[in-house]
């Protein structure tokens, strides 16, 4: 009985992390929403191989699961565009990053019921995007608030809102195996990844994405062109 509420109870402190994560990102304390980010994302990776390890799986589990993710990586990328907008000289600016918590549950609802999305993504996966958002403000918030047109940020909002949405492929991080072979485009990325936080640090994060959105799409654009041929 112990062993079957392992799983939620991990989901529960991705949830908690995630509701930490909202006061801070509308104090503006992008460090520790950030980090509290990072914690989620490392909470939902644990929940599903805590699941899987123990065959724990409940349907309780799985809609606890997207709650959890629409707070982490849904509410708090959006209330960390809302405070990155909040000195914008357009009062109702801000609340337009609110439309990515409106998207994130678009694209958890749709995850939720596609079962092609078992070992790679059609969009941008949520956490992603929250880390994306969350990395963005910790490393040039103040640049982004202070110098920026909002036009800008706005700009960000709806290619954010766009990607989770969209019907484009993206690749996972789940490996069946280790090799080389099937898994090319996750190597890539993992190398990518390493020299990007090697040179930038802690400041890689929205580079990262970026790194992983431009890999999705090169990889999309040779497969479309092999279709053709």
């Amino acid at each position: 009985m112990i062993k079957k509420h392992i799983p939620n109870t991990i989901t529960t402190l991705n949830l908690l992390s995630g509701s930490i994560a909202v006061i801070t990102a509308y104090e503006g304390d992008y460090k520790a929403t950030v980090l509290l980010v990072l914690l989620a994302a490392l909470f939902d990776f644990l929940d599903g191989f805590s699941a899987r390890l123990l065959k724990s799986y409940s349907p309780l589990g799985k809609e606890l699961d997207s709650l959890a993710d629409m707070v982490s990586f849904g509410l708090v990328p959006a209330m960390t565009a809302f405070s990155l907008l909040r000195d914008s000289p357009w009062e109702w600016a801000r609340y337009f990053g609110l439309l990515i918590a409106v998207f994130s549950a678009l694209r958890l609802a749709k995850f939720n019921i596609d079962e092609n999305q078992t070992t790679s993504f059609i969009g941008l996966a949520t956490p992603a995007n929250a880390i994306f958002w969350t990395g963005l403000a910790y490393s040039y918030g103040d640049t982004i608030s202070l110098q920026a047109s909002p036009w800008a940020i706005l700009l960000m909002i709806a290619l954010s809102c766009f990607l989770l949405v969209c019907n484009l492929p993206m690749f996972s991080l789940k490996f069946k195996h280790y090799s080389w072979l099937g898994n090319q485009i996750r190597w890539i990325f993992i190398a990518g990844s390493l020299l990007l936080l090697i040179v930038l640090q802690f400041n890689a994060l929205p580079a990262i994405i970026l790194w992983y959105i431009q890999l999705a799409l090169i990889v999309w654009l040779f497969k479309r062109e092999q279709q053709k041929t």
